[in-house]
């Protein structure tokens, strides 16, 4: 992980990735997935988002993952609770009843971290990261996620010579080459999101989808 760049995001406030509200792909399509009530589900580079909270209010246990300690300290502070904390070799566990976040490098999580997770939804961990790091982190769910698995993955598509990274454009064909078989990915959204992010409007950008997939393994 870019340990000093995104430690420096959070020291700084600038926290531009961060919503204010649940995405709305993840409402939409998240019921689609037809899980169990308590499944577990793993939200990589989680930051703050309020999406774990919502996952929690619909019965399931969410186990985040996020490198920046001050992230994981005002996510629970806004939840006004006092979550309980243990260490786990280089990891950091926080708890509070169906919320978990393990603070730390995601690359440092193991299969045994891992692997009460049945489910995953990422909304903002590809799109955070370089191409050469988003090939070693599809490598590493591959490696340390059970074999059964479903979840969403949502991502941008945008020129990217338009505008540097973070977050970065992730095409389609992209997306599958990281989730090869036995992965099954099927895209189940794409809207035009650009009137909606006028930092991109801002900096030049001619055209921004937010593109949502559904993902199955086992």
């Amino acid at each position: 992980m870019q340990h000093d760049f995104w430690q420096a995001r959070w020291a700084r406030n600038e926290i531009g990735f961060h919503q204010g509200q649940v995405n709305p792909g993840l409402a939409r399509h998240w019921p689609t997935l037809q899980l169990a009530p308590d499944t577990q589900v793993l939200v990589p580079l989680c930051g703050k988002s309020l999406d774990m909270l919502w996952l929690a209010e619909q019965g399931y246990r969410v186990l985040g993952v996020e490198l920046a300690e001050r992230a994981v300290v005002d996510f629970f502070a806004s939840l006004g609770v006092e979550p309980s904390i243990t260490e786990e070799g280089p990891m950091r566990r926080y708890c509070h009843e169906r919320l978990e976040i393990l603070q730390g490098d995601f690359f440092d999580t193991a299969a045994e971290h891992l692997a009460g997770c049945a489910a995953l939804y990422d909304r903002a961990a590809l799109i955070a990261l370089p191409h050469d790091m988003r090939v070693a982190y599809a490598a590493h769910l591959q490696r340390t996620l059970p074999s059964t698995l479903a979840g969403l993955l949502v991502t941008l598509e945008y020129p990217q010579a338009e505008m540097d990274g973070p977050p970065f454009a992730v095409p389609a064909d992209e997306v599958r080459r990281h989730f090869v078989e036995p992965w099954q990915v099927d895209e189940v959204e794409r809207l035009d999101v650009l009137a909606e992010n006028p930092k991109f409007l801002k900096r030049g950008v001619s055209r921004l989808d937010e593109v949502v997939f559904r993902l199955r393994r086992g």
